[in-house]
Order: C-alpha cells, then structure tokens, then sequence
C-alpha cells in the first residue's frame, strides 16, 4: 500500500484530506501537531499555538521547556487522532491516527514498553494498517530479564552496598521515578535527588497522586553509608560526581537497556550496572508488530534497519526503514 509517511522535523503523514499530521517536531508545524512525551529527543524547541498530547505531558513540557506560566502549548486534541497509554515514561502516549479519506489508519507509538511497570501500565497495541514504531532495542540481542526479578536484584544491591552511599544514574524523566521508588523498598536511610529530577517529581507527583519520599541535594548535602542520590544519566562523568566517590567512597551504578551490554559499565565508568529500561525489548517489539498485524511497518531510531529486516525475512511483513528527509518511498 501506499503511505505518505516521512522523517523530517518530526514524524510526518500527510492524510488524503490535505492535512498533515506532524510527531515529536522541533519546531512542529503540521496541521495536526501531536508530542507523544516530553523526553528531550522528541520534545519541541519552538513550541507550537498547540499540542495533541496527554495532559500530564504539557505540563512536563511547559516545565522542561520554562513555559510553566506562559500556557503555551495549549493542549488539544483532534477527531483523526485517538491517544493510548504508551508505557514508557509519565504522561507518555502513542497516536493512532485515521485517515478516513484513504480509509487508512496510521499508529505512531513514540517510545513504548509493554511492560506493567510501577505506576505506569504497559502499551496495548491495536490494530493498524500503517505501523510506525521505534525500534531502539530492535536487535536479538537485546532481550530484558522479568520485570519482577530485575527490580528484586536491584533492591537486593541497594541492601547488600549498604556500608556505602550510592549514585544512582537515570534519565530525569523516567527511570530517575522509578529508581527512588525501588530505593524507597531497600533499607536504605535516606533519598536525595537533584535539582533537575526534583522539579520532574513535582509535576509528576501531583498528576498521579504518587510521593517519592526524596530530599533535594545541595552543596552542604553530605552523603554518609546507607544514603542513596539520584542523578541525570548525562552527569555520570562530571567532576562533582568524582568528588563525592572520592570523598565518600560511593558506588555509581547506571540503569538502561544498554546494560545488557558489559561494554556499558566501562562507558559510563559504572561500579554496577542493570538493563532498567522504559523501552520494549525486541520480542517485545516483535509481539507489538504481531499484534498490530499492519499492512506496512515503518521503523525508526535504534536497530531500525535490522528490525526492518527481520519484520520482512521472519515475520513476512513488508517493512521499511524511516531516514531522515526522505522525499518518496522510492527514496528508500
């Protein structure tokens, strides 16, 4: 089948009816402009009149982007495009999207996991006949252990490091929630956060009606055995980190699905690393193309062209992989 689907600034698809429905755009400019969820590798520079989106994603993005009290984006929603739940951070949803004019529906799913995760429920995938899916853990190789057992090792290591304080790595949006509930479980003594990931929990506290039970670090914070601080993923490597592991002898421990990887430990000069991931595996990326059971399957970031293969080889579907700027399926 044919399907005006492009990656430009953004996700785009043009319907039959003249619109253009545009996805996680720097500087959207579609007819339709939809933000799946507010991480900074989908999140607007230039911020739309308006937004497609889940409320608790606007408030995010209004925070991330210091729009808090200038009301832009507005949210809005559209009769072509029904959200769902995506399960990959707070506030996150996929867009399906209906072009009735072609009698074709489209599901962009952003970033998504399947699985049942703390307060967030996993991505249930509905029918389409255009899929267009991220693919970031798109390879074999990347395969996560249960859910259940993986937060189990983790508290297991916050109780067994308990002579030490502990950074503990993760995006501010995402995995920086969930690490503070799993040190919430351990016999940890006392929680501290950054700035950034502090102002995070703010908005997602109130949304949800969760308490991460944290302090604010400064600098007269004093990390003693037993503490626990949550740090953004990118300041792994910074000098205020190496000063407080020399002065305390703290242990940093990174969480992503790249820690599936040993490689992984030795890039962020981890202590201990674990495959904490807010993104599908790939039999979980399999299962979601079986399911949706699409017509064409259009994949993007991550393994996208090794996904795209085994979508075509061992699931029989036509599949193509979205690059940037692409002008027309013969482009591919």
């Amino acid at each position: 089948m044919r399907a005006n689907v492009h990656l430009r600034d953004g996700l785009r698809i043009e319907l039959d009816s003249g619109e253009t429905v545009v996805a996680d755009g720097r500087r959207p400019a579609g007819d339709i402009n939809v933000l799946s969820h507010a991480h900074g590798d989908h999140l607007y520079r230039q911020a739309p009149a308006a937004l497609v989106c889940s409320e608790l994603t606007a408030a995010l993005a209004r925070r991330r982007r210091d729009e808090a009290t200038a009301g832009r984006p507005a949210r809005t929603t559209h009769p072509s495009v029904d959200l769902l739940d995506a399960g990959h951070v707070a506030g996150s949803q996929a867009a399906r999207i209906e072009d009735e004019a072609a009698d074709v529906t489209y599901l962009y799913t952003g970033d998504i996991s399947t699985r049942d995760r703390f307060y967030l429920s996993g991505f249930e995938p509905p029918d389409a006949d255009v899929l267009i899916v991220e693919t970031t853990y798109g390879e074999p190789g990347y395969v996560f252990p249960p859910q259940d057992e993986l937060e189990a090792e983790i508290v297991d290591w916050l109780d067994d490091t308990l002579d030490r304080p502990v950074l503990l790595f993760g995006y501010s949006l995402g995995r920086a929630q969930k690490l503070q509930l799993l040190v919430e479980r351990s016999e940890r003594s006392r929680l501290y956060v950054s700035d950034a990931i502090a102002c995070i929990n703010a908005v997602v506290e109130t949304a949800l009606d969760v308490d991460f039970g944290a302090e604010r670090s400064g600098p007269d914070t004093e990390l003693a055995p037993g503490d626990a601080l949550v740090l953004p993923t990118q300041t792994s490597k910074l000098a205020f980190v190496e000063n407080i592991v020399e002065s305390t002898g703290a242990v940093k421990a990174g969480f992503s699905g790249w820690a599936v990887e040993e490689s992984f430990k030795y890039r962020g000069d981890y202590g201990a690393t674990f495959p904490l991931s807010d993104h599908c595996d790939f039999n979980e990326l399999t299962a979601v193309v079986e399911a949706v059971d699409p017509e064409i399957v259009y994949t993007h970031h991550g393994s996208a062209e090794e996904f795209a293969t085994h979508c075509t080889g061992n699931l029989g579907y036509e599949a193509r992989t979205l690059k940037r700027n692409q002008t027309a399926l013969g482009d591919f």
